[in-house]
């Protein structure tokens, strides 16, 4: 936690003091105006850490209040600074050219006050389109023929719901119906279903377990389990109607078989106990189909061709573009299908709900509507 608060300051805290030299000369504020000015990006800074404060001391009113405004701020902060540093390129090159050719292009450069104004209103433009997108919540469709199926069965999956302080109420409402809408026989949730204090979401809890595909509901840990505290999180799945897999497999219906493990989260704080994938899977009915599910889309070599749809989650796509450039340098399988070595199929969500900013730009929320049917083939998707 330390070690998260120090780079979340260097980071944030760096990302604040940029803006805030970049609007003291843009327009020229006085020392009151830049106090004034500091004061406020300081506050911004420490809201975010002060919604889980809150949220300990049961102030769940105020830390909801908190929660809006920090993240809107953070991702409009996000766009401001990605605008800035385009404008800041855009002038670097006009000096370079400048330098290469000798001439004056002085008149090509964006001054410090045209560059604010610009980055301000276009940090704000994206902020509304952002927020809409993460309402359009997309069904995204992947067909599966195998001859490992003896009747067609539709899976609905869905991932990074983070039900919290943001994602509650008619957002879940919005969520549960799509669920809904997709007539499932059977729903997934590939971990990160919870994100806050269970106490204010009971009535999130009791819409999703109104969900009842005849197969039922299965879940996996994801890393914002561990981080919200395990048992509260495995309270709301379980009383959300999921029975939740940490490192077992299930025949279902005597049609398929599951298997789910924890998220490394909580193996590496020896929350959850390091599970043998081989073996696991090794146990299961090799003569159905074999759904994995884990909350990160890692594929690892002991598992191998041991399964034949592995549903993972917790990239986001990124979330909000140009960050998915970071997550995609950090997960070479960053969303959508990908066929793996040895076998199989991987499918990468890009998250039902959204993390921080209740925004997405470029990488609209997911449900994930798979439907497996009988065929010749081992795998095929569209």
């Amino acid at each position: 936690m330390i070690l998260f608060l120090v780079l979340y300051f260097l980071v944030y805290g760096g990302v604040h003091v940029y803006i805030f030299l970049k609007l003291a000369r843009a327009f020229s504020l006085p020392a009151p105006g830049q106090g004034v000015l500091g004061v406020f990006l300081a506050m911004m800074v420490l809201l975010p850490v002060a919604v889980h404060f809150l949220e300990r001391i049961g102030q769940e009113r105020a830390a909801c209040l908190a929660s809006w405004t920090g993240y809107l701020w953070m991702g409009a902060l996000f766009f401001a600074f990605c605008l800035f540093l385009g404008l800041d390129a855009w002038n670097w090159v006009v000096r370079l050219g400048a330098v290469v050719t000798g001439a004056d292009r002085t008149a090509w450069m964006v001054g410090a006050r045209p560059a604010a104004l610009l980055a301000l209103a276009g940090a704000v433009l994206l902020s509304v389109y952002s927020v809409w997108e993460a309402t359009r919540l997309h069904a995204e469709r992947i067909v599966i023929p195998s001859a490992k199926v003896s009747r067609p069965v539709r899976i609905v999956q869905i991932s990074d719901v983070h039900v919290g302080f943001i994602i509650a109420g008619n957002r879940v409402d919005r969520i549960a119906a799509a669920v809904e809408a997709a007539r499932p026989d059977l729903v997934v949730s590939t971990g990160d279903l919870v994100d806050g204090q269970i106490d204010s979401l009971r009535d999130s809890m009791e819409r999703l377990r109104a969900i009842r595909p005849p197969l039922g509901k299965f879940a996996v840990t994801g890393n914002h389990e561990f981080y919200a505290g395990l048992d509260q999180a495995l309270a709301f799945t379980e009383g959300a109607g999921f029975t939740v897999l940490r490192g077992e497999g299930r025949t279902v219906g005597g049609i398929l078989t599951l298997a789910g493990v924890d998220d490394a989260t909580g193996i590496q704080a020896g929350l959850a106990p390091v599970v043998d994938e081989r073996a696991l899977l090794d146990r299961l009915d090799p003569g159905l189909f074999t759904v994995l599910l884990r909350h990160r889309p890692e594929n690892r070599s002991a598992a191998a061709g041991r399964f034949d749809l592995q549903l993972s989650g917790h990239t986001h796509k990124g979330q909000i573009f140009p960050f998915s450039f970071f997550t995609r340098m950090a997960f070479s399988h960053h969303a959508g299908d990908y066929r793996l070595p040895g076998g199989g199929l991987l499918h990468v969500s890009r998250g039902t709900g959204t993390w921080g900013p209740p925004m997405r730009f470029l990488a609209p929320p997911e449900i994930t509507v798979i439907d497996l049917v009988p065929g010749p083939g081992r795998e095929e998707s569209k």
